[in-house]
């Protein structure tokens, strides 16, 4: 094979740019970075290139011009505002002279059909494809589309060619006036009666203290689908299928058969039950696996039982399954795991190709896993619409989902699986992030029109009032590391940045909700106009804000953001001010002993400078420092031009341990600590109530300001 260094360069860069490869990129520290020849090559080959060896790039190229130009219509189309414009029928030369027959169908099913004449229409380019020329010719549309999702079909003597026309509001849904809400994670979420961990039950409670406070949101971490068995990863970003839900957090007691069921509550009464429940309560970490094995054989129980009933509620139930038959999918999927014990690569060939029979799982446990997700979904809607009026629902959705889990399975063409999403070296991570989930199709993403993103995206948004996109810039580029490859190796690839904002703004419109986008860390501007031209909400920060210079100590909130004083990847503010995420840093090794220190030095700085702006002229009080700032730091924001300001409630009891350390999923216990005090403790907290209930009336003011700046109100 011929070697890396005699690969034709440019023709291997120009072969990288039509499949959207960028073949360099500004970094981090404002250089340019150009990938190199083997990181574009293996990138090509994980987007389904046709290279098997370096001289068929030649080759390959043409391919590539030639299915561009043959395809006849691009499979998507954008009408903003219902305006669809700059389609063009591509077409060999010599079939460019006949009459074409158009076709609209409407997603209502309505038809409108009629004939143009491709020779009256101009040429807007041409190019030679082998041996033949073809041409470009404008389609002139200029009807008006409704909003939805539309199909236009063209026939004529080249072909029959079809494109997906979204028809999207240039903007997403927004909603007037300035809100606030609470923040906790579900697992952390404690009650006196939860299993071990936070559940919907205690979600409920949440959300109706958090409206009689005066709150319009509850937001929490991502609550799809996860593995707590084998394999077991409990990230919440790491989702084994973002189509379903975590049945960790179902509340057994809340179904009508878990009383009506033997089994269960023989279970539940049972000397080793209370025993293992109460050891759970007590323990100040969520152990995800020993709760679901508590939970599971109640749930399993209460779903065999409901199996051999003959009761509305089962009739509902098989009334669920039969309307849902990838859910059927999801199940098997499910039980198989557990059967074959090892992830789905580790599968024979027909199982891993999809090919699944009865004798290839346990029945009970497929049934298990149909229960399961009808519950979830029972109570989660129920979530949605008993808080009509009081505090909604603000989820999380997760970028990536897990590379053994259903969605990949069930769909292998829909991802690069040789390569992984992660992102480039930044001052915390020198060598880059490898984040281990594979990247989607951009190519394949339009060919099946969005069908998985639209059906992931729905299934949040039906139950949501603001749903925030993790890590907002993958609509537009995703950071691909190659199979073999460091982090630090990879490479971006492009997303049709357009058609993805359309389809947000269709589903946020018909749903109801509003969309933030999770911009923080280095963002180009494209994104932040982007964002800001389809009205996605951007994320203010005030612990990524802060700055040592007095003057210039916090910039102004934007009027149409989402703002907090941290993040889920942040510590609390109480150890932001100590500075001991730092000293945890340089535990960690992300800081040697003089770039700890000189951080240290630095967020002292920060920390006085923030005093002083705050605080300094404002009323003495006999409350500590940090809870002091705290206060201020939350009424600050409060009375910004914020559209919705989320207060994380462990920064209301000064908690100095974080949620999450990003990147140390092996070095620290992520995702598993329980909230010092359980809902029905911190409920009664005088204090806690008392700075919310400063924050609402922060809030009233700033909305009756109509958008006044919150300059004025630096010194309190």
């Amino acid at each position: 094979m011929t070697s890396i260094s005699k690969i034709p360069l440019a023709d291997l860069r120009q072969l990288a740019a039509s499949y959207n490869i960028q073949t360099s990129y500004r970094d981090f520290f404002g250089q340019t970075q150009t990938a190199s020849a083997e990181a574009l090559l293996l990138t090509l080959q994980a987007m389904g290139a046709p290279i098997h060896r370096l001289d068929d790039i030649p080759g390959a190229l043409r391919e590539r011009e030639m299915r561009s130009w043959e395809s006849g219509l691009e499979p998507v189309a954008v009408a903003w505002d219902g305006k669809l414009r700059g389609v063009s029928l591509r077409v060999e030369a010599a079939h460019a002279t006949g009459k074409a027959r158009c076709r609209i169908v409407f997603e209502s099913g309505q038809v409108k059909e009629w004939d143009i004449s491709l020779r009256d229409l101009k040429t807007a380019a041409t190019t030679e494809v082998g041996k033949r020329r073809h041409v470009a010719k404008p389609l002139p549309l200029r009807m008006q589309f409704p909003m939805g999702y539309h199909r236009l079909q063209v026939e004529c003597r080249a072909g029959q060619f079809e494109s997906l026309v979204i028809a999207a509001p240039v903007k997403a849904y927004d909603k007037p006036g300035k809100s606030w809400g609470v923040f906790l994670p579900l697992y952390s979420l404690r009650s006196r009666e939860s299993w071990g961990a936070g559940d919907f039950s205690d979600l409920e409670k949440l959300m109706n203290w958090a409206a009689a406070q005066g709150a319009q949101v509850v937001s929490t971490l991502p609550l799809t689908a996860a593995f707590l068995d084998h394999p077991y990863e409990i990230s919440p970003y790491m989702p084994a299928s973002r189509l379903f839900w975590n049945e960790m957090y179902v509340d057994p007691r809340r179904a009508p058969e878990f009383a009506q069921c033997p089994a269960a509550r023989s279970l539940v009464h049972s000397n080793f039950f209370e025993r293992d429940l109460a050891a759970l309560r007590n323990q100040p970490r969520v152990n995800h696996r020993r709760v679901m094995a508590l939970k599971r054989p109640v749930l399993q129980a209460m779903a065999n039982w409901l199996a051999n009933a003959n009761t509305e509620r089962s009739a509902a139930f098989q009334d669920y399954v039969s309307k849902n038959p990838e859910l059927g999918e999801y199940a098997r999927f499910r039980a198989v795991t557990e059967k074959q014990t090892v992830p789905w690569p580790g599968w024979p060939q027909r199982l891993r190709g999809g090919q699944v029979k009865p004798g290839d799982y346990d029945a009970d446990d497929e049934r298990y896993h149909l229960y399961g997700q009808w519950l979830a979904e029972e109570q989660i809607e129920h979530l949605s619409s008993a808080t009509d009026g009081g505090a909604g629902l603000y989820l999380d959705f997760p970028l990536g989902v897990h590379p053994y889990g259903y969605d990949v399975w069930s769909s292998k063409e829909r991802f690069a699986l040789q390569a992984s999403t992660g992102a480039p070296p930044d001052t915390l991570f020198r060598k880059g992030q490898n984040w281990a989930f594979p990247p989607p199709q951009p190519v394949v993403m339009r060919q099946q029109g969005y069908a998985y993103q639209m059906a992931c995206l729905r299934k949040q948004l039906r139950h949501t009032d603001w749903l925030r996109i993790d890590h907002v810039m993958g609509l537009h580029r995703l950071f691909w590391i190659p199979e073999g490859l460091e982090a630090r190796q990879g490479v971006y690839v492009q997303y049709p940045a357009e058609e993805l904002y359309a389809l947000l703004s269709v589903e946020s419109h018909r749903a109801k909700t509003v969309v933030v986008g999770e911009n923080l860390g280095t963002v180009p501007q494209e994104v932040t106009r982007a964002m800001s031209e389809h009205a996605l909400k951007p994320m203010y920060v005030l612990q990524y804000e802060v700055q040592p210079d007095k003057k210039n100590c916090l910039r102004e909130v934007p009027a149409n953001s989402v703002a907090s004083l941290n993040t889920h990847d942040m510590p609390p503010l109480a150890s932001f001010l100590s500075g001991s995420d730092l000293r945890d840093m340089e535990e960690l090794g992300l800081f040697d002993g003089q770039e700890a220190a000189a951080q240290m030095s630095l967020r002292r700085q920060i920390g006085r400078t923030l005093e002083e702006y705050l605080i300094s002229g404002a009323k003495k009080t006999a409350a500590p420092k940090a809870q002091t700032v705290m206060q201020r730091c939350q009424e600050w924001l409060a009375g910004s031009r914020a559209q919705l300001l989320l207060v994380n409630l462990e920064d209301l009891w000064l908690e100095t341990e974080p949620q999450n350390v990003p990147g140390t999923n092996l070095e620290r216990p992520n995702w598993q600590r329980k909230a010092r005090f359980p809902i029905e403790e911190f409920a009664l907290q005088e204090n806690l109530t008392e700075i919310l209930k400063s924050i609402r009336m922060r809030r009233l003011e700033a909305a009756a300001s109509k958008g006044r700046s919150n300059k004025i109100k630096s010194k309190m």
